[in-house]
């Protein structure tokens, strides 16, 4: 079971929310085993090999140390706090019904636009035909928390959710905190509830 491999491949393609996420729009996504609706399961526990990693895809400097130190806890207690509102209760590794990581993905993307990208392609106003050229060009680092639930009886990840968001550089650690506890709270509310 490669779950580390298999989440970095899923979280690369789907972009990327880290501990500053921005006062934009946090983007949720879901997916889980089919027919699964975590009926019958009560107890979670972080995954054996630890609660979570970073990944980071800036540049071959980057070190995902001091990320983790800053941001490792705060993702940890949120996940803890939101299982628990979902009617799951942290239990031993060894008798948990389900085992969780996390996944806190950093990268850069960009936006271009160009001169003459929403024209028709042959323009009938009389406009001679040009090459296009950036016109905008902006340079944005993304991230996401990507958390995944693993079944401990079947050895699979039953349960995928992805937060993602684009990072603010202008936001203090103390409110990039409170963003990445927004993010999960939403996140969580799309696990079901037991009862």
């Amino acid at each position: 079971m490669n779950i580390k491999l298999t989440c970095a491949v899923t979280a690369a393609a789907a972009v990327l929310l880290s501990g500053a996420l921005s006062a934009a729009k946090i983007k949720i996504s879901v997916q889980s085993a089919p027919k699964y609706d975590g009926a019958g399961l009560k107890t979670w526990a972080w995954a054996a090999d630890g609660p979570g990693q970073v990944i980071m895809a800036r540049s071959s400097k980057d070190d995902p140390a001091p990320i983790e130190k800053t941001f490792g806890p705060t993702i940890a207690d949120a996940v803890a706090k939101e299982l628990g509102t979902r009617g799951l209760t942290a239990a031993d590794a060894g008798t948990a019904d389900l085992h969780a990581h996390y996944y806190l993905l950093i990268a850069v993307g960009f936006n271009t636009q160009q001169f003459g990208q929403f024209l028709p392609a042959v323009p009938e106003w009389g406009i001679p035909p040009f090459s296009g050229g950036n016109q905008a060009y902006e340079i944005i680092s993304t991230g996401s928390v990507v958390l995944d639930l693993i079944s401990t009886s079947a050895k699979r990840i039953v349960w995928r959710g992805i937060a993602q968001a684009e990072i603010d550089s202008e936001k203090t650690d103390e409110q990039r905190h409170e963003r990445i506890r927004e993010a999960l709270h939403s996140l969580l509310l799309k696990y079901p509830k037991q009862k």
